[in-house]
This record gives C-alpha cells, structure tokens and sequence, in this order.
C-alpha cells in the first residue's frame, strides 16, 4: 500500500471520529450548566462527582476554552450554540471547525490537481467548506429549534392558564409546562425554574429565557408576565388572549409559508447550482476552468460580478418571500 493511499486512509478516519464525537456531543442529555444546576437541585452529589471525574477536560482543551470564551466573540459563539441547542463550549466549537477545515483543505490539496494554482485553489475550496459547514448547521439548528418552540407556545399558554385558574403560583405554572409538554419547551421552562429555585429572581429568569430563545411571541408573554408582577391584574385572562393572538399568527405565518415556499426553494437552488457546478467542472476538467485564470483580469472579473449578481439575486427573492405578520 502506497503512503498516499495510507494518508488518505488515515484522513478519512480522523474525519469518521470527528463526526461520531459531534454526533454523541450534540445528542449528550444534559448541558454542563444543567449538570451544576442538578448537583444542588437533585442532591446526587456522588453521581455528580462522578460524572466530573469522567468529563474533565484535557489541558489542551481547557486552555483552547478559556482562550475562546475571554475573546469578544466567544460570547456570541456561546450564545448560538445555547440557541441551537449544542451540547459544546465555544473553544470546542472552533477546534471543531479548524480540525474539519485542516482536513478537507489538505484533501483538497492531495487531490486538487497537478499545476500549484489548482492545488491552492482546491484547498481553499476545502477550507471554505470545512468553516461554512458546521455554521450553516449551527444557523439551521436554530431556526428548527425556533420554529418548534414556537408551534409550542400557544399549548404552553393554555397549560399556564389552566394552572392559574386551579390555584397554581406562577411558577408552578411553568413547572408543570417542564413536566407536561415535550422538547424544547419543557428544557427552557425547566432551566428557568431551576434558576429561581437557586434564588435568581423571576424577571432575571425569563431575561435569561429570551435570551436563549430570541422570539417576538415569547417577548411578548414575558412583557405580560412582569407587567402583572408589577401592577397586579387576571395572568390567566392576559394569557388566554395572548394565547389566542399567537395561535392566529403562527396559522397565518404558516399560509403565508406555504405561498412562497416556491420563491424560497427557487432563490436557494439557482443560488446555489452556480457554484456546484463549478465545484464539478474543476475537479472534472481543470484545464477547462483554469482559462478563468489564465488572464487573471479578466476571468477574476467575471468571477466576482458573476458572484456580485447570485447575492443580489439571492437577497431579492428573499426579500419578496419575507412578508412581516
């Protein structure tokens, strides 16, 4: 067996072990502040200590964090993954990404031709991929999860009301919507008692809530909630009707979905069969390709309008299918 072929073999599993350690990270039943929140709320603190011992990080791992969550943009990183639902720190993610984007770049490179411009632009197509993945994955992560607490929102209103009307607190309102309703809603509900049971008062607990959770609905319900706290009035009655106005949009945001979903899907295809099919011809026939560099003015001009006209294409189509409720 040649080298190349055993590099090649050796790539090829590095990256299988990357995707099984994403896959069993993102699929983990418990984040690490739920894990500090469970060891005063559960008092388990054996299995606690346990389960410390088990997931102390390496040196390595602990500095890339600590290096990640102090810079400006490890606060947003981190906010994300809270918003999709990820079970990573920051610094994690980023390793993530630079190990996925090292890899593919060098395959590309093994890979990319015999001249040394189609190597390095191969290699910064791998590259390319290797970040543009895992943050698209990050953006689609967060808007299903958005879309899903949503749908669930008016079922959780209508659980808060009835619980209010049988003499429940407030809080024990949202603590059966932790126990009674299904995934997302129950984990951010069940965060946001757990918080108050450590003390955190109410209004910083839904802060934290939509945060995590940036919709105008549920802005619109922690809004309702603090205005009670503050000035009294009937939560239940505020809630029904809340409930029935979300109910109304999110029907009417769903009509207006199925009307330009044809406008979306023919933005994302047209938008992206441009560069897929130069992927293609480069790998398929570079010496075809390479006449877009052979007169740098010319072909590199060609390239940028070409990409100018597919993003102001692309930011049209969705503009029309962007109707506000």
């Amino acid at each position: 067996m040649t080298p190349l072929a055993l590099l090649l073999i050796g790539m090829i599993v590095i990256l299988v072990l990357i995707s099984i350690g994403v896959y069993i990270s993102s699929n983990s039943e418990r984040t690490l502040v739920e894990d500090r929140l469970g060891r005063f709320l559960d008092g388990d603190q054996k299995s606690a200590d346990k389960q410390k011992k088990e997931e102390t990080p390496t040196a390595l791992t602990e500095w890339v964090n600590r290096r990640v969550e102090s810079s400006s943009i490890g606060d947003k990183i981190a906010k994300n993954l809270a918003r999709a639902d990820l079970k990573f720190k920051s610094g994690e993610f980023v390793s993530f990404i630079f190990i996925l984007a090292s890899s593919l770049g060098f395959l590309a490179f093994l890979f990319g031709g015999s001249s040394l411009p189609a190597r390095l632009l191969s290699t910064a197509l791998g590259v390319g991929f290797g970040i543009a993945g895992p943050i698209i994955y990050l953006r689609s992560q967060q808007g299903k999860r958005l879309t899903k607490f949503g749908s669930q929102l008016p079922d959780m209103l209508n659980l808060m009301v009835n619980g209010l009307r049988a003499g429940y607190s407030t809080m024990q309102a949202m603590e059966a919507v932790s126990k009674e309703l299904p995934a997302p809603i129950s984990d951010e509900f069940r965060r946001v008692v757990q918080e108050m049971q450590l003390g955190i008062p109410m209004d910083k607990a839904l802060d934290n809530l939509i945060r995590r959770i940036p919709s105008d609905d549920l802005d619109f319900v922690i809004t309702a909630i603090n205005v009670q706290r503050e000035v009294g009035g009937p939560l239940a009655e505020i809630l029904d009707t809340i409930a029935f106005t979300i109910r109304e949009r999110i029907r009417i945001k769903g009509e207006i979905r199925v009307m330009t979903s044809q406008v979306v899907m023919s933005g994302r295809i047209l938008s992206g069969v441009p560069f897929v099919v130069f992927v293609l011809l480069w790998f398929i026939n570079q010496e075809y390709m390479g006449e877009f560099f052979n007169n740098i003015v010319c072909g590199g001009s060609a390239l940028v309008v070409g990409f100018i006209m597919i993003a102001v294409g692309y930011a049209v189509m969705m503009k029309i299918a962007d109707i506000e409720v």
